[in-house]
């Protein structure tokens, strides 16, 4: 396995841990109020391992690059948003398989605006993931 993908793995092991720790987390909690207590972890955590790596010299970082990761950023705290109130509303198991569709999505958008080439595979895989999402939220 590359390392990308043995990175991938492990986001996907986290992703599927914090599912069920969000959830325990946001009980008797205000999902705003959850949401910026998980961003300040997470901050504090980016933190840490900027320092610790001593990459620390933002003027390094193109002035496209601010824009784009900007933008990133606001996409991950709407994401997070959405995905705590549907975690205070519904089960882990109804939520997440609807999160995943961000493979499809993402598998979509990185052809339209990144103009990538997908494999055949991995158009497939998104079919099947879309697919597997629809069998799973009919149950």
């Amino acid at each position: 396995m590359n390392d990308y993908r043995v990175a991938a793995v492990l986001s996907a092991l986290f992703a599927g841990l914090t599912a069920v720790l969000a959830k325990k987390g946001v009980e008797g909690v205000p999902g705003n109020l959850a949401l910026a207590i998980r961003v300040t972890v997470v901050v504090l955590f980016a933190w840490v391992l900027v320092l610790v790596s001593r990459e620390t010299d933002l003027r390094a970082v193109p002035r496209a690059a601010w824009g784009w990761l900007a933008l990133s950023g606001v996409g991950t705290g709407l994401s997070w948003l959405f995905y705590f109130r549907a975690l205070k509303g519904g089960p882990v198991s109804v939520v997440a398989p609807i999160d995943k569709l961000s493979f499809v999505i993402a598998v979509a958008l990185s052809l339209l605006i990144l103009r990538e080439r997908p494999s055949p595979n991995v158009l497939v895989g998104a079919a099947v993931v879309a697919l597997g999402v629809g069998i799973a939220l009919r149950g």
